[in-house]
């Protein structure tokens, strides 16, 4: 039996802001780039786990990948789900698998493109919602999609917490600075806060720039116990997760809390503490959730987030860098692979202009729905 998962190959494509290849096809154009990183071939892998967004989509990965991808006797196949989790989820998966020696080598690959002709890639995250049940009396009441959902969180939690809306603009002309230094990410111009103030509003209080870019893409990786597989290896060092189970009621504070759990849960399994993080790479679609995560995961110390981010404490050459490739804001929204694939180029120091200097320890973070299910990764370059 093994006693630890590493992460040893890490495969993407280009982040295409058009139409075009579907999810199958990413995924296997991934999965591939990830395999030659590792310096594996098809038959090295005995575990396959697909993730893909949620939904009901005629192109939507599933399964089946396996057999498109070439890939054959396999002892693990399978789909798993918990939204923006679900990446996290994947990992935990086959750390266990491959601690119990249910397989060996495991490759997790992630893609989705929501970019299709004739519809923007809100539409088709809101159709994904469906129509029935309390999405349905939504969609018949005008909130349509994520955006409006978050924007009426942003209100109540800046309410509750006194925070102004600048730490939104923090947050978002932050992300773009980490962004200049990334070639991967669609959005690399710098931004300033007059920049941020002239972006449209979409629902108040968020602004364009508040809001993640969707784009066309995959992301790979492989998790190997094999001692003698791979080049620089990433341990996995401790996983949490996290299921808050929210009824929504009136009257009742049902938009905050979850997550800090499942970070002390990573961080135990580790053995590590909030000071042992070098950088913190967590989950953004919106501006907004930097700033509840930041809360909930107790990574600030005794500053409040919004001073936190506005006394550049997560930018280049603070104190806690945080989300050093753009984040989802400014470099490009995949769901959990996002924060993940930057977690491993900055602990393998193959960021370049962005690189943190002597990082060796990431907290990754994950959340699915709206804010309901929290996941968290502690990984460690190994020796």
């Amino acid at each position: 039996m093994s006693a630890a998962a590493d992460l040893v190959g890490l495969g993407m494509t280009a982040m295409s802001l058009r139409p075009g290849a579907t999810p199958l096809e990413l995924a296997v154009k991934a999965s591939a780039a990830a395999l030659a990183d590792a310096g594996l071939e098809r038959a090295d892998i005995d575990g396959i786990l697909v993730g893909s967004s949620q939904g009901v989509r005629p192109e939507r990965l599933g399964v089946g990948f396996a057999a498109a991808a070439g890939f054959s006797d396999l002892r693990l196949l399978e789909h798993v789900e918990i939204k923006g989790a679900t990446t996290i989820a994947m990992i935990q998966r086959a750390r266990h698998a491959i601690v119990t020696a249910e397989a060996a080598t495991i490759l997790c690959v992630f893609a989705d493109a929501p970019l299709v002709a004739g519809r923007g890639a809100g539409s088709t995250y809101a159709r994904s919602g469906g129509n029935t049940g309390v999405r349905g009396l939504e969609r018949a009441s005008g909130l349509l999609g994520s955006v409006p959902t978050y924007a009426l969180l942003t209100q109540r939690w800046l309410h509750v917490t006194g925070t102004s809306t600048d730490a939104l603009r923090s947050v978002a002309t932050t992300a773009r600075a980490w962004a200049c230094g990334n070639p991967d990410a669609v959005n690399r111009e710098p931004l300033d806060d007059a920049g941020y103030d002239s972006s449209p509003m979409v629902a108040e209080p968020l602004r364009l720039l508040d809001c993640a870019r969707p784009v066309n893409g995959a992301v790979a990786v492989v998790l190997t116990g094999r001692p003698s597989v791979g080049g620089t290896r990433l341990r996995v060092r401790g996983t949490g997760r996290e299921h808050p189970v929210r009824r929504r009621r009136a009257g009742a504070e049902s938009w905050f809390g979850g997550g800090g759990r499942a970070v002390q849960d990573a961080l135990d399994q580790a053995g590590m503490a909030r000071s042992d993080l070098h950088v913190a790479e967590l989950y953004d679609p919106f501006s907004i959730v930097t700033l509840v995560l930041l809360d909930e995961y107790r990574l600030t110390g005794d500053v409040p987030a919004g001073a936190f981010m506005r006394d550049g404490h997560s930018a280049p050459g603070g104190t806690l860098p945080i989300n050093t490739g753009g984040g989802q804001l400014s470099g490009f929204y995949l769901q959990g692979m996002t924060p993940l694939a930057e977690a491993m180029i900055q602990l393998r120091g193959t960021g370049g202009q962005r690189q943190v200097p002597g990082a060796t320890v990431a907290l990754v973070g994950g959340i699915g729905g709206r804010m309901d299910h929290h996941a968290a990764l502690v990984l460690e370059r190994a020796a």
